[in-house]
């Protein structure tokens, strides 16, 4: 008899009355998010501010050290170094990639002065299936105060994203409807 994997879906919606937040769904939570500025898309390009629409596995996760030290959960992590970043240049080999900061091309630092990456989850948007103008940086991170939209990303308040840990382990993916 094969050993069926519990293999979390985290579930995304965009909400009825605000174009630019959402819905997360983890078995009984349902979580305030934000979302991109250019609310979902099946067309996701490179800066237009959408969340991709999709299922997307959580591949890894990256924190800044002494920030949400309550958040454990089953994906590999790694400390964000100031050096660290992702490149965001679709002309560029790395793009879609982490690299080493400075870096010749257009990156972002992942070690933020706001709070936004204390700890994000990197999703695998764009990744494994790279394809240029398709998209970058698709991340699960930390929201903004007053819940702004992001840049496409899905962000959640710091203690709603402790009460989402324990869905975001291998195995587990996002899912974003329209």
């Amino acid at each position: 008899m094969q050993k069926r994997l519990n293999r979390p879906i985290i579930r995304v919606r965009r909400h009825p009355s605000r174009p630019y937040e959402g819905i997360v769904a983890a078995g009984a939570l349902r979580l305030r998010c934000a979302i991109g500025k250019g609310g979902t898309s099946i067309f996701k390009r490179e800066g237009d501010g959408a969340t991709p629409v999709g299922s997307m596995p959580l591949l890894s996760a990256f924190r800044r050290k002494g920030r949400l030290t309550a958040l454990r959960t089953g994906l590999p992590q790694r400390w964000a170094r100031p050096t660290d970043g992702w490149c965001d240049a679709p002309e560029h080999p790395a793009y879609n990639r982490p690299v080493h900061l400075p870096f010749p091309a257009s990156a972002e630092t992942l070690q933020r002065s706001d709070r936004l990456y204390d700890f994000a989850v990197v999703l695998d948007y764009n990744l494994s299936s790279r394809r240029r103008g398709k998209g970058s940086a698709i991340f699960l991170h930390i929201a903004r105060p007053q819940f702004p939209p992001t840049q496409g990303c899905v962000a959640l308040y710091p203690q709603d994203m402790v009460r989402l840990a324990p869905f975001l382990r291998r195995g587990a993916r996002l899912v974003v409807t329209r």
